[in-house]
């Protein structure tokens, strides 16, 4: 099939590179000419254009579209590029939308014939490798004629190892894509997905962290009114290696996973971790998953935890910090303390 893809960016490239080695014809847009110069000097692309005209002539109709983009940037791509597009067309969009934008943008779509596929794409900067996880949504028949590129994109079978009670395979979910429902369905599915990478990246986070202050007991502490005391110093003592103990528990661990492969390999590369500042960034989509849980009534304790640890990361914590230190001198004279956080490690 022939393809246009919109971003090429850490994935959009990536992307480019496994379509066209399943066979597939992909014409890349970007801003940035000379990146659209290297992906086809490379061959990871068949042609390069800055210019939406060009990229909607160098397709045979009925035509293609991937947007890989940030969610942001969508609604004013479209708004270029759809007046340029006629009826039969597809779009999709591969990015991490709202599902609720999925569901406008195909009503306003419909009105003109072109067809809208929402597809929540997760594998990150491995996916050229390892293959993507797509969760799609949007008309059967328009999913229908897009599975050469799913399944080109998609892991495949090899994957994981089929679930105990699977006998047969029936449908494209073994092939690591799926689809999901109606418009917005797979972004609602990819939406909830990274709310749930949100709380398994903190349990792994919060759990390390404990571990690398579990020699705090060799450290000189404040006796003051206002430090609590550490009890016992003696049964904390312990120097753990924390790259190895990520190490350990890549193999046979019941908390095994990518994420935990991921967490060993940048505790191998920087065990203090010295490169980073520790400033999360959400992208949406655990927001959007916390508004959902609380439109539909059901608790989500943990990712809601996992999410505002995020917002605290980027200092959006220190006004409400201060104030409860101030409190504590109002009401009782509390003077602040430090205490340095190097955990001797």
């Amino acid at each position: 099939m022939e393809l246009g893809l919109i971003g090429l960016g850490r994935m959009g490239a990536n992307m480019a590179r496994r379509l066209t080695q399943a066979g597939h014809t992909v014409i890349g847009y970007t801003r940035q000419p000379e990146k659209a110069e290297a992906l086809v000097k490379e061959g990871a692309i068949a042609r390069g254009v800055t210019a939406f005209s060009n990229l909607v002539n160098a397709l045979a109709k009925p035509r293609t579209f991937w947007l890989m983009l940030p969610a942001a940037t969508v609604d004013a791509t479209l708004h270029e590029l759809v007046p340029l597009l006629d009826a039969d067309d597809i779009v999709i969009d591969g990015g991490n939308s709202y599902y609720v934008d999925d569901i406008r943008r195909a009503a306003q779509l419909k009105v003109k014939g072109i067809e809208y596929v929402d597809c929540g794409t997760s594998g990150g900067i491995w996916g050229a490798e390892r293959g993507y996880c797509l969760m799609i949504g949007g008309k059967v028949a328009t999913v229908n004629r897009l599975h050469p590129i799913f399944a080109a994109l998609a892991p495949g079978v090899v994957a994981a190892t089929r679930t105990p009670g699977r006998v047969t395979r029936v449908g494209t979910v073994e092939q690591g894509y799926l689809h999901c429902g109606s418009h917005g369905a797979g972004h609602f599915v990819k939406m909830v997905h990274n709310g749930i990478e949100y709380g398994i990246m903190a349990a792994y986070a919060e759990g390390l962290n404990i571990l690398h202050y579990a020699n705090i007991g060799k450290q000189a502490h404040a006796v003051d009114a206002e430090t609590t005391p550490l009890r016992n110093p003696e049964f904390y003592h312990y120097d753990f290696n924390l790259a190895d103990i990520a190490e350990v528990w890549r193999r046979g661990s019941v908390i095994s996973s990518w994420l935990l492969d991921l967490t060993a390999t940048a505790l191998l590369k920087d065990p203090q971790l010295n490169g980073f500042d520790g400033h999360v960034s959400d992208s949406g989509e655990g927001r959007w998953t916390l508004i959902a849980a609380v439109e539909e009534g059901v608790p989500a304790p943990v990712l809601s935890s996992a999410l505002y640890s995020r917002f605290s990361s980027r200092g959006q914590a220190d006004f409400a910090d201060k104030l409860l230190s101030a409190l504590r001198y109002e009401f009782g004279g509390h003077v602040e303390t430090y205490r340095s956080g190097s955990g001797g490690k």
